[in-house]
């Protein structure tokens, strides 16, 4: 892979399937995962980037644990290019076309990533595809339930929090993104991949708009699988942020309560419908004050899941994911989801 996040591979999985451009190295036809339908509305069911990375084996973990609890399959996708190469001299020429090389090498890494997925007993599916990383997992993403990567893969600078590839996909990906930092417990043998008993909640992050509507869908589905709570935040500015200089100008307290309260009463009536509708979920709500990075951060610590949405609508990529996700996505210990305004 190119630059950045991309992991997985399976233990009962279907044959490996290769795609590749016109006149690059032969791809035998796209194999589907027992279970699925390759006309189905989401047929790829948990998509996993996979570069063979040490931060890559972690998505492949989470996903196994996460795609039972839907009846998902899980779909294996490493990506890998071919550059232009020019010799001097014929003799110079390797034995092996570059993308024959290439396209073996991403095969390699498909097979790294079954012996990680060994005693997996779901359906898995691996891929080899032709196409920048970012950009393979972002198209692959449409008939995705949700897309898991590692917080970095081969490229970049080792300093960078985030890959080119974890940065880019939550962005543009057309399902729900999770990118799972290397804190992730991975566990041992056969039992690895059972689902985690805990009782720490999933945690999302909302500003009370319209946009955070899918996010709050998203967090609820996911408690729901998991069987716990769900914990909604709502962080409002700051009291240095009012107005002026702190020191020279304080709310008053009444005000401040006022504030909240409202805002409290707005964050619950958004709340109705998801009570409603799954009355067994245990729902609780807060409003803060501060930088909301910060608290999330926080709080992700002790989550199962912390669910946010990408927010924004600028050119640029940074104002498409948004400062609160772009944030957490960089510095938080648990996994992290992004969901974007038109998930469903």
């Amino acid at each position: 892979m190119p630059d950045d996040d991309v992991t997985a591979q399976p233990a009962r999985t279907s044959p490996a399937a290769t795609s590749a451009p016109t006149g690059r190295a032969p791809a035998p036809s796209v194999s589907h995962a027992p279970g699925t339908s390759p006309d189905g509305e989401r047929p790829l069911g948990v998509l996993i980037g996979y570069d063979g990375s040490g931060q890559a084996v972690q998505a492949p973990h989470y996903a196994a644990r996460a795609a039972p609890r839907q009846d998902l399959p899980l779909t294996v996708v490493t990506a890998y290019t071919v550059p232009t190469m020019a010799y001097a001299e014929a003799a110079l020429t390797p034995v092996v076309p570059a993308e024959v090389a290439r396209l073996n090498a991403a095969n390699e890494s498909l097979e790294e990533a079954r012996e990680h997925l060994r005693d997996y007993s779901g359906a898995v599916d691996l891929r080899a595809e032709w196409g920048d990383a970012a950009g393979v997992l972002v198209k692959l993403s449409a008939q995705a339930a949700v897309a898991v990567v590692g917080a970095r893969g081969r490229g970049g600078f080792m300093g960078r929090s985030l890959g080119s590839v974890s940065a880019a996909l939550p962005a543009h990906a057309h399902c729900p993104t999770v990118v799972v930092h290397r804190g992730y417990e991975l566990g041992e043998g056969a039992h690895r991949f059972e689902p985690l008993e805990e009782d720490s909640p999933v945690t999302v992050g909302t500003d009370g708009s319209a946009r955070a509507e899918a996010a709050l869908d998203a967090a609820a589905q996911e408690a729901l699988a998991r069987g716990t709570s769900l914990r909604v935040l709502m962080v409002l500015p700051s009291l240095e942020d009012w107005g002026g200089s702190y020191a020279a100008w304080r709310p008053d307290p009444d005000v401040v309560r006022t504030h909240r309260s409202r805002a409290a009463a707005r964050l619950e009536r958004g709340l109705e419908r998801r009570h409603r509708e799954h009355p067994e979920l245990t729902i609780t709500s807060e409003v803060l004050f501060g930088d909301p990075v910060r608290s999330l951060l926080a709080e992700a610590a002790d989550a199962r899941l912390t669910v946010v949405g990408t927010r924004g609508h600028g050119r640029v990529m940074s104002t498409l994911l948004g400062s609160v996700s772009r944030g957490l996505l960089q510095h938080a210990e648990g996994p992290v989801m992004v969901v974007p305004s038109h998930a469903t």
